[in-house]
């Protein structure tokens, strides 16, 4: 396929069935290369989904936010990457014993790559203070960014309201994906606590790619939209 898309977008397939989300990647056709599996659409549609969609030509983020024994960690990478997955997530709150795992697992695979999620774009501080955690988010976003540079991972996912100063910590080379971005106007309905999609922390794409962030990750403004493949382009040219 041709594609005219822009490498730095990533669209979340946040579908509970596998026909939904194959209608969507229809529709965007060329305009879009990239796309997030989470663990909805994956429970749901299982594995041949992500195969379709490599075969198809597209990039495939497999956010797993893996939390588990190092072994069971480096097995479930290695099923990523045997699937053709360009990313895939582990949770680094399961510290530099997982996260080492999974990139020394990758490493069979050359084209995959691990981010590290830091604090989920839905918590706050009194969430983290629920469990324990005394550090404000920005406190722990970095904490953790830290020990995913120290195990090896390619790069983190962290809210764009983070992606300034990750970038700063972790240097020009590691990617940062930023989930919890939302186009104004292209949402409705937030809950009190949270922010449009759930997300406690989130801002524009646009606010995100000048802190630089390598990727956003963009769900609803793009696949509830009446003209997804115009909110994909007003995206990209960042108004």
């Amino acid at each position: 396929m041709n594609y005219t898309a822009d490498p730095r977008i990533i669209v979340a397939l946040d579908f509970d069935d596998r026909e939904a989300a194959e209608a969507l990647v229809a529709r965007l056709g060329g305009a879009c290369g990239f796309y997030k599996v989470g663990l909805e659409l994956l429970t749901a549609a299982g594995p041949d989904l992500v195969r379709g969609l490599v075969d198809q030509g597209h990039e495939v983020f497999l956010d797993l936010k893996l939390f588990e024994i190092p072994n069971s960690v480096a097995g479930a990478v290695r099923a990523a990457g045997a699937l053709g997955a360009s990313v895939v997530t582990v949770h680094s709150m399961g510290g530099t014993g997982i996260m080492a795992a999974a990139v020394d697992a990758a490493r069979e695979f050359p084209r995959l790559r691990v981010l590290a999620l830091t604090v989920v774009t839905s918590m706050t501080g009194s969430d983290l203070a629920d469990i324990g955690i005394g550090a404000s988010t920005d406190e722990q976003v970095l904490r953790l960014a830290r020990l995913a540079a120290e195990a090896g991972c390619d790069g983190v996912v962290g809210s764009p309201r983070e992606a300034g100063p990750l970038r700063t910590l972790l240097g020009p080379d590691r990617l940062i994906a930023t989930p919890g971005v939302t186009l104004p106007g292209g949402e409705a309905g937030a809950e009190a606590g949270r922010e449009a999609g759930g997300h406690a922390r989130s801002d524009t794409p646009w606010a995100a790619f000048a802190a630089w962030a390598s990727h956003v990750v963009v769900g609803r403004s793009v696949t509830r939209a009446a003209d997804p493949v115009a909110a994909l382009r007003r995206i990209s040219v960042g108004r």
